[in-house]
C-alpha cells in the first residue's frame, strides 16, 4: 500500500498528540456533562475509538452510516442515511465525530438531522477540514487538521474500501484513482 501513496501529509505520531489534545479540549468544555459522541462510519471509528479515551468524562458513543460518495472521489451531494443512531439523544449533548470535512454538505445535512432529534447540542469534532472545499458555512467546534484538497487516505479514510489501516494519513496518487 505504501507505494501507492504520494506524500505523507500527518504522522501517525502527529495524530496521536492532536488528538490527545483534542481530548482535554473536549473534558474542559464539557466539564459535568456526559456527552454523547456519534460516529461518523466507516471514516471515523478509529478516529473516535482513539478520541474518547482521551476524554476523562462519562460519555456514551452511537453509530450513524452515510453516504454521499460510493467510489468516487468526489461527494455526489446527496446523502442518503445507511445506518441511524439507536440512542435517544433528546436533551442530551451531542458530539459528531467524522474523518473528513470536504464540501461540508454531509456534515450540514447530519448536524441539521441531529438537532431535529431535539439534542441539547450538537458539536462537531473533525480530524480533517478541507476548508477551500467548503461548499456551505460549515461551523466545525473541533479540528485535527486543515489540509488542502489532494486525495488523502489512511487512519480510516479510504478509497474504495483499501487504505482504512494506514496509521498516518498520506496523498494517494492520482493514477490510483484516475
Amino acid at each position: 500500500m505504501i507505494k501507492d501513496i504520494e506524500k505523507i501529509l500527518v504522522t501517525e505520531e502527529e495524530i496521536k498528540t492532536k488528538i490527545t489534545e483534542l481530548g482535554k479540549r473536549i473534558t474542559v468544555d464539557f466539564a459535568g456533562k456526559e456527552p454523547v459522541f456519534i460516529c461518523v462510519l466507516k471514516g471515523a471509528s478509529l478516529f473516535m475509538s482513539d478520541l474518547i479515551r482521551s476524554v476523562q468524562l462519562p460519555c456514551s458513543i452511537d453509530f450513524m452510516a452515510i453516504s454521499s460518495y460510493g467510489d468516487s472521489t468526489v461527494s455526489s451531494g446527496v446523502v442518503q442515511i445507511k445506518k441511524d443512531i439507536d440512542s435517544d439523544i433528546s436533551g442530551k449533548d451531542v458530539i459528531i465525530i467524522e474523518d473528513i470535512v470536504d464540501s461540508g454538505l454531509s456534515l450540514e445535512y447530519i448536524h441539521t438531522y441531529l438537532e431535529s432529534h431535539k439534542a441539547k447540542s450538537v458539536s462537531v469534532c473533525v480530524l480533517l477540514d478541507k476548508p477551500k472545499a467548503h461548499k456551505t458555512d460549515v461551523h466545525i467546534d473541533y479540528i485535527g487538521f486543515e489540509v488542502g484538497n489532494e486525495f488523502v487516505v489512511g487512519y480510516g479514510l479510504d478509497y474504495a474500501g483499501k487504505y482504512r489501516n494506514l496509521p498516518y494519513i498520506g496523498i494517494l496518487k492520482e493514477e490510483i484513482y484516475s
